[in-house]
């Protein structure tokens, strides 16, 4: 089986793990990695995404993991957050079973959601009307759901939930973890009931898709590896087009690299950190899509691609209003929007 992005055998689009040895697991628990919850009379489903990750880290331990010195956990949207929940639970497994010698790692793609106030409040019907909170208040107790230690340890029962949220998770763990996130994820959006349905936003739409992006940067300043680039989007790490998206001129695939060689090198006393190869990489600048380098964007209607200033317009941005808010005169402002600086 083939794979694009990080899980692709050709050097061309993975250039530093294009060798590595790779385990796809498909996604069909329904409880982002968390559910220890066999089937019952009383709720007709079994939730098992937690357990299938310990079997499966079992099962290779016979085909060669036994002998590995990295293990790197690795997901996309339910699948990232579902890393932040199992790496240090995995560690501690391969610790049980006498491989203290193999490190295990996180990589988190947009799964750094937040538990927001959302734009607009609806009534929980589904997955899709429940705000963010209440979402994962009803699924942990369907799904019987298992937090790392040493986050359920910062929480009185009944409030694990909290462990589902990066930013209130990522300081109780032990393993290293490298985060991706789009500062305008598509799936938070949706969370908090901002649809783009391709008509033009309104006023307090624009203002809380802003707010969104600044909020999301303000919980990332202490994670210390992390790429996050002002886009609206949602998942990236499997993505043909992962090495286009760039952050301060770094690409993800080089700052994952340069992660990699940080933690290599912590452990060799005396190495000074390699110059020019960061790992902290946040965009500043405040709108969805003013990172040139983010995925294109089409026009849900023709399919036509559109710029960063179409899509602004597209959006009903207003170009005199927010020129002047910025003290900047309009043509200027969109001088800036184009170069994305």
């Amino acid at each position: 089986r083939t794979g694009t992005g990080v899980l692709s055998s050709q050097p061309e689009e993975n250039p530093h793990w294009w060798n590595a040895n790779m385990v796809f697991i498909p996604y069909c628990s329904s409880d982002v990695w968390s559910g220890s919850s066999m089937k019952s009379d009383k709720f007709g489903y079994a939730f098992m995404g937690a357990l299938i990750i310990e079997e499966v880290v079992k099962e290779l331990i016979n085909k060669g993991l036994d002998s590995a010195k990295v293990l790197l956990l690795a997901g996309s949207s339910a699948g990232g957050t579902g890393v932040l929940l199992n790496m240090d639970r995995v560690a501690d497994q391969l610790q049980a079973m006498g491989l203290q010698g193999i490190q295990v790692r996180g990589l988190s793609d947009s799964g750094w959601f937040l538990d927001n106030k959302q734009y607009r409040r609806t009534d929980c019907i589904d997955s899709i009307t429940c705000a963010p909170t209440e979402a994962i208040k009803r699924g942990i107790r369907y799904w019987n759901g298992i937090v790392p230690k040493g986050c359920r340890q910062q929480y009185k029962e009944g409030e694990e939930w909290n462990c589902f949220f990066g930013y209130k998770i990522y300081p109780t763990l032990r393993c290293p973890v490298f985060i991706v996130q789009w500062l305008f994820d598509e799936a938070q959006l949706t969370a908090d009931n901002v649809h783009l349905s391709g008509q033009p936003v309104q006023e307090g739409q624009w203002t809380y898709i802003q707010n969104l992006g600044r909020e999301l940067r303000s919980t990332l300043k202490d994670v210390s590896a992390s790429f996050a680039p002002a886009c609206l989007s949602h998942e990236v790490i499997t993505r043909s087009h992962w090495m286009e998206i760039q952050v301060k001129g770094t690409s993800l695939p080089r700052a994952l690299y340069c992660w990699d060689r940080s933690l290599h090198d912590n452990n060799k006393p005396g190495r000074a950190p390699i110059k020019g190869c960061p790992v902290h990489l946040i965009d500043s600048c405040p709108w969805p899509h003013c990172n040139p380098t983010c995925p294109t964007i089409r026009d849900q209607y023709t399919g036509q691609e559109m710029n960063v200033i179409q899509f602004l317009m597209h959006m009903g941005f207003d170009v005199q209003k927010m020129a002047q808010q910025q003290g900047v005169e309009p043509n200027k402002l969109l001088g800036m929007l184009s170069s994305g600086s």
